[in-house]
């Protein structure tokens, strides 16, 4: 297993904990560091806590895109597992920019189909594909200056004419 795919799994075991003790995430993260240097190991790879502290700072957010892109399902109803991993999945597609969308999802789907149910890796993948989606077109949006209508701001069209304002 590659290194960022083992901090991965590592940051889901810690988000997984933090919501089933109902403690804050970066909370329990600092509980495994002490633990860690008590027994004289090394700290936690860094990728796994920027995994941690980036879903912790960022949960909001990140919970309202898979909140939008899951049709049907509340983040109460998802197994853990599978809520936590696309919590990665989403942190990672909306903030990192050095991890390819593709890549994202791919780690995504293997934790949930190592650690949780038959269907989850459809449905991890599903979720993930459509925060992709969403969050491709409001890019494509904001780069470009247009509306999905294709007006820009100054109610012009992207060929060049004015809308009427009927």
């Amino acid at each position: 297993m590659a290194a960022r795919a083992k901090a991965r799994r590592r940051a889901l075991d810690i988000l997984f904990e933090s919501s089933a003790r109902a403690v804050a995430p970066v909370t329990v993260l600092a509980e495994h560091e002490a633990r860690r240097s008590d027994a004289g190991n090394p700290p936690l790879n860094e990728y796994t806590t920027a995994v941690v502290t980036g879903v912790a700072q960022n949960l909001a957010s990140i919970d309202q895109k898979i909140t939008n892109s899951s049709i049907g399902w509340s983040l109460d109803r998802m197994p853990g597992v599978d809520r936590e991993a696309l919590r990665i999945g989403v942190w990672e597609i909306t903030y990192r920019p050095d991890v390819p969308n593709n890549v994202a999802i791919a780690e995504a789907v293997a934790l949930v189909g190592e650690l949780s149910t038959d269907d989850s890796g459809s449905f991890v993948n599903g979720v993930l594909a459509n925060v992709l989606a969403e969050t491709t077109d409001a890019s494509h949006t904001v780069s470009s200056g247009t509306d999905s209508s294709g007006t820009d701001s100054s109610g012009t069209d992207s060929s060049g004419t004015e809308e009427s304002s009927d």
